[in-house]
């Protein structure tokens, strides 16, 4: 316990590597899906850490302050790579070039599915944990093609559950454009998961 703070937890950074690597690990290339990246940021997070290690109050475990920080180093990651210009071949080819319809259940863009785009009934149940694994799999891989910008938005939005209006903050974009890109976003994940998985 530190001397200043008697309720202070105490914090071992030579413990990290062999305490939280693999869960940091498994936390990050959960979110990135790509090896090195999830090293890289695992290893900015270390180094961050270290920086910082006088402001760590001790409200939380040590543990959940270093996810707490790979949270903001993930964030980080993909608001620079939203910004890069989007060169995906996949994005001109999808859909054989035309544009997605929308499609929202009220409002002023309410809208119906073309019979064939129609989405399948995966017939999959929570039991299936053998199958969920390997969806879970194709998932992560299908978001790793998505253009940059839409891969950081459904991250930031839906597997980091970030609120709409700090995704809107972080990559700097509108409202609208946020819910356009999700709903783009969540058709090309639906097709490439109806490929890949349901053949």
């Amino acid at each position: 316990m530190s001397k200043d703070n008697p309720d202070k937890q105490s914090i071992s950074p030579n413990n990290w590597v062999e305490l939280y690597s693999d869960y940091l690990y498994n936390y990050a290339y959960s979110r990135v899906n790509d090896e090195q990246l999830a090293y890289d940021l695992i290893q900015d997070t270390f180094l961050a850490a270290l920086s910082a290690i006088s402001s760590f109050e001790g409200r939380s475990s040590e543990k959940t302050w270093l996810i707490s920080i790979l949270k903001r180093k993930i964030i980080d990651h993909y608001r620079k790579s939203s910004r890069k210009k989007e060169h995906n071949i996949l994005d001109k080819n999808f859909n054989d070039g035309k544009e997605d319809l929308p499609f929202y259940d009220t409002g002023d863009m309410q809208g119906s599915w073309m019979i064939q785009r129609v989405p399948q009934d995966w017939h999959l149940t929570t039991g299936d944990s053998l199958e969920n694994k390997e969806l879970g799999e194709i998932i992560r891989k299908c978001i790793s093609v998505l253009p940059e910008k839409w891969a950081a938005v459904f991250t930031l939005r839906i597997v980091e559950e970030l609120s709409s209006d700090d995704v809107c903050k972080e990559l700097e974009i509108t409202a609208s454009n946020l819910w356009v890109i999700l709903h783009r976003a969540k058709l090309r994940l639906r097709d490439c998961v109806e490929k890949n998985w349901l053949k």
